[in-house]
């Protein structure tokens, strides 16, 4: 476990430092073959926001491998919509590639095979699955029920507590908690299952929700915590890690697929590495990010082996039964099979 993260914090930084030195070092050939437009919805902040680590990474790869016969063009913080409006535009082809989490769920019901709580015990496993034959599978299947292609998966990072009431060491202290989630029935059925009282509650409103008590608190990586300013209105923070965030990397495969061969290449190995060096800023700013939080003033609280495994056990099963409606049972047991195997085998 500490040999990958030192890997990936080591990729992270180099990247990083590459493409740093990069910006503004070449111009790009007015006369270039291609242009590929990528939008995200992080921060443009190459340290902290990890979608933009990866699109800058991916660019600068992409124009000097290709020797500029392919122009990458960054749209970040939104500048083309929010998720759901720029995969919709990569699927029609008037965006070449994206960044997107949460929302490919909606177009793609497999995706939230990954969100099944304390489905991932640590990040070592969740990448050797995700990068392994059951993340090929998922890719596949996007691929032939969107006609998008899947570059490979970095993360947004382990989701966690907050609230302003009490620490949360167990389930039971989940009770009676009103929580701000998404307006995703999945974390509706997982947050009930804990004996909380979901609120979806607009991304944009959420600091002034939790602020005048309109709920008590909030889920969400340690990194957006931070970002959001949720230290100024929460007191509590529990490491439980109950969903780890996953990252595509998604392109319009008609795009791809007219693209030569060695053009294809360049723009594979680009992807696979960018998301190396997502995982790593990611990795990175969580580690950073938890003192930073007690700095600020939260109590922060990681659970046990045991707390958390009463916290799988009162929402994975309740979860799995809702996903049954949306999802092939089969896959969601390759799933399960895939974890275990990597569980074992470590």
């Amino acid at each position: 476990m500490k040999k990958i993260n030192s890997l990936i914090r080591y990729f992270a930084l180099l990247f990083i430092i590459f493409l740093l030195l990069q910006l503004g070092a070449s111009a790009v050939n007015a006369e270039s073959e291609y242009v590929l437009k990528i939008a995200h919805s992080s921060a443009i902040d190459v340290y902290k926001a990890h979608q933009h680590a990866i699109a800058m990474t991916f660019k600068q790869l992409v124009e000097s491998r290709s020797g500029d016969r392919i122009e990458v063009r960054v749209f970040g913080a939104g500048a083309v919509g929010g998720e759901r409006e720029y995969v919709e535009a990569i699927m029609t082809g008037t965006m070449e590639a994206g960044l997107a989490s949460g929302v490919v769920g909606s177009f793609f019901p497999s995706a939230m095979i990954t969100d099944i709580p304390y489905l991932f015990p640590d990040v070592q496993v969740a990448y050797r699955v995700l990068d392994g034959p059951f993340g090929d599978k998922l890719s596949q299947l996007l691929l032939e029920q969107t006609g998008l292609k899947n570059m490979g998966f970095s993360e947004i990072g382990y989701r966690n507590f907050t609230n302003s009431v009490r620490p949360i060491h167990t389930p039971e202290d989940m009770k009676g908690l009103k929580i701000r989630v998404q307006e995703s029935p999945l974390f509706l059925t997982m947050v009930e299952a804990l004996g909380a009282n979901p609120t979806p509650i607009a991304w944009t409103e959420t600091y002034t929700a939790l602020q005048s008590g309109i709920v008590d608190g909030q889920e969400n990586p340690v990194g957006t915590i931070i970002f959001a300013n949720f230290a100024e209105v929460q007191d509590y923070l529990t490491l439980d890690g109950h969903v780890y965030g996953v990252n595509w990397f998604l392109i319009n495969n008609d795009f791809f697929e007219r693209l030569p061969s060695d053009l294809q290449k360049i723009v594979q190995d680009a992807a696979l590495i960018a998301n190396l060096v997502g995982r790593g800023v990611s990795q990175l700013n969580a580690a950073m990010g938890i003192n930073t939080l007690k700095e600020a003033g939260m109590e922060v609280y990681a659970l046990s082996p045991d707390e958390k495994d009463l916290f799988k056990k009162a929402t994975q099963g309740p979860v799995i039964e809702w996903l049954k409606t949306k999802i092939n049972i089969d896959l969601i047991n390759e799933a399960l099979e895939a974890v275990d195997k990597v569980v074992e085998e470590n």
